[in-house]
């Protein structure tokens, strides 16, 4: 009796890993697709996006319309404006990509220099593509010749959107012990 008693201990207690092995879910390798594996999952929503961001996007968007623009003057305007009208439509698209260039600059500062003088430079570098290439396109597209009074507003917002970036790298801080960035 005490051999079954001490058979029947066994045999139950095998009975018990088993069921304990069954009942453990067997270890699978698991896949982190965010940097920290145990915070939730993350909704997709839209965020705001951030000044880097911003001014990326906006320089992006312009190069690409200055491209689309200089496409459609080569093309499609060569025949129809007079020679010093393709001109003046010719420097809107030039001075655009060139500030559109700015703007992806503007947004590489304002990772390395965060501040006002980098926001301010980003939003004076799109004013003046507004005022300055956008006056050019419809004076040579119209024809309205007032509008060249609005082009130097342009060139003036970008002037002193060129002196907010300077000053912007300029007016920083050197924290690090191993001397200015």
């Amino acid at each position: 009796m005490v051999a079954c008693e001490g058979e029947k201990r066994q045999a139950s207690a095998r009975v018990a890993k088993l069921s304990l092995r069954i009942a453990e879910p067997a270890a699978q390798p698991r896949i982190h697709w965010l940097p920290n594996p145990s915070a939730p999952p993350m909704t997709p929503s839209i965020a705001p996006p951030t000044m880097d961001r911003l001014f990326f996007s906006l320089g992006c968007l312009s190069a690409g319309l200055a491209v689309a623009f200089g496409a459609f003057g080569a093309h499609a305007l060569k025949v129809r404006l007079a020679p010093e009208l393709l001109a003046v439509f010719e420097t809107g698209v030039r001075y655009q990509m060139t500030h559109a260039l700015a703007l992806l600059v503007v947004a590489w500062a304002a990772t390395r220099w965060p501040g006002r003088a980098v926001a301010v430079a980003g939003w004076l570098f799109a004013l003046g593509t507004l005022l300055f290439s956008g006056s050019l396109y419809v004076l040579a597209l119209t024809g309205i010749r007032w509008l060249g009074a609005v082009t130097p507003l342009g060139g003036a917002a970008w002037l002193a959107g060129w002196l907010c970036l300077a000053c912007a790298a300029w007016s920083v801080r050197d924290v690090s012990p191993s001397g200015p960035n």
